[in-house]
C-alpha cells in the first residue's frame, strides 16, 4: 500500500505564511494512536489532523482525529476548515456542496461560499455551554495586565465545547499588546479549575475594515500563542450576544484580526444570532495550500 499523503495548508488567511498552518494526513487508517501523536510532536504545529479516508462513512462523511503535539483534540476550528478543504480538494474534487467530517464533538459540516474576497470555508459551532465567570483580579495577574485594562462590558468566563477556554474583554488595542500569559501566575485559576487556555479581544483594531482584535494564549510544552482561533471565535459569538455586547442587535457578522503579535496576520469570520437553542454560530476563514507529499515512515 502507499504511504499516507501528507498536507500541510494555512487557514485564516488569503495568502501563504498567514493564518494559522495545519498539517493534514490523508490515508491515516492503519496509523495507531501513539503514532499520530508522535507525528503531531514531531510536526509542532498547534493542531495536526488524520482522515480515515479508505472509504467515506455511510452518511458521506468521514472520521477525523486531531492532536495537539501533546494531546488528542475534540474540536478545532482551524482544524476542521483546513482538513475540509483538503478533503474537499483531494478525496471529493468532483463534488459540489458541503464536507461532513466526525470529529470526537460530533459530526460537523463545513461549506464553502465565494465573495468579493475568494472562496470562504464556513463550519456552524457545534454547542457551545456558558460555563462560570472568573474575577478580574487574578486574570489579569496572569495576563500581565492591569485589571483596570478589562472591559466591564462583559465578563471574564469560560465556556466549553470539547475543550473550555476563558474569554478575556479588554478596552484597547494597547492592552491587548501587553498580554502575555504566565501559567505561574496561573496556577490559582488552574486550582479553581480553569484551564490555561486564555482568548482576549478589543474593539480597536489594526485595520479599519476589520471589527475585533484577539489573541489566544494555551499551553503545550509551555505557552503559545495561536495566529488564529476558530473555536474560540465560537465561543466569542456566544460571549457577545450573552452580553449584548453591541446592544440590540439580533445578528452579527464580524470580522476578527489576530496573529499580528506572531508575524503570521489572519482573519476569522463569524457570524452568530439568536438565543437558547434557537442560537446558531458559525466560524469562516479562507484557506491555502503550502505543501503536499507523502510520509516516508
Amino acid at each position: 500500500m502507499n504511504p499516507p499523503r501528507f498536507f500541510t495548508v494555512d487557514v485564516f488567511t488569503d495568502r501563504s505564511y498567514g493564518g494559522n498552518p495545519l498539517a493534514v494526513v490523508l490515508d491515516a487508517d492503519r496509523l495507531s494512536a501513539e503514532s499520530m501523536q508522535q507525528l503531531a510532536a514531531e510536526i509542532d504545529y498547534s493542531e495536526t489532523t488524520f482522515v480515515m479516508s479508505s472509504a467515506p462513512l455511510p452518511d458521506g462523511g468521514w472520521r477525523v482525529r486531531m492532536f495537539t503535539p501533546v494531546r488528542e483534540m475534540p474540536f478545532g476550528g482551524h482544524p476542521i476548515l483546513g482538513t475540509a478543504w483538503v478533503v474537499r480538494r483531494h478525496l471529493t474534487p468532483r463534488a459540489d456542496g458541503p464536507v461532513l467530517l466526525h470529529v470526537p464533538v460530533g459530526p460537523v459540516r463545513v461549506a464553502f461560499e465565494r465573495d468579493a474576497g475568494g472562496e470562504v470555508a464556513w463550519l456552524t459551532a457545534p454547542p457551545v455551554v456558558r460555563g462560570v465567570t472568573c474575577p478580574a483580579g487574578p486574570i489579569a495577574a496572569a495576563l500581565g495586565i492591569a485589571v483596570a485594562d478589562i472591559d466591564t462590558r462583559a465578563p471574564v468566563q469560560q465556556y466549553t465545547a470539547g475543550i473550555s477556554a476563558l474569554v478575556v474583554p479588554l478596552r484597547s488595542r494597547a492592552a491587548l499588546g501587553r498580554a502575555r500569559l504566565d501559567l505561574a501566575a496561573f496556577a490559582p485559576l488552574a486550582a479553581a479549575g480553569f484551564d490555561p487556555l486564555v482568548y482576549v479581544f478589543c474593539t480597536e483594531t489594526q485595520r479599519p475594515e476589520n471589527d475585533l482584535a484577539a489573541r489566544f494564549f494555551f499551553e503545550a510544552r509551555g505557552v503559545r500563542e495561536d495566529p488564529a482561533t476558530g473555536n474560540a471565535a465560537a465561543f466569542l459569538g456566544h460571549h457577545l450576544l450573552d452580553n449584548r455586547f453591541f446592544g440590540d442587535r439580533p445578528e452579527l457578522a464580524l470580522r476578527i484580526e489576530q496573529g499580528h503579535e506572531v508575524a503570521r496576520p489572519s482573519l476569522v469570520r463569524l457570524r452568530a444570532r439568536g438565543a437558547g437553542e434557537a442560537r446558531a454560530v458559525s466560524v469562516g476563514g479562507s484557506v491555502v495550500p503550502v505543501v503536499e507529499g507523502r510520509l516516508v515512515a
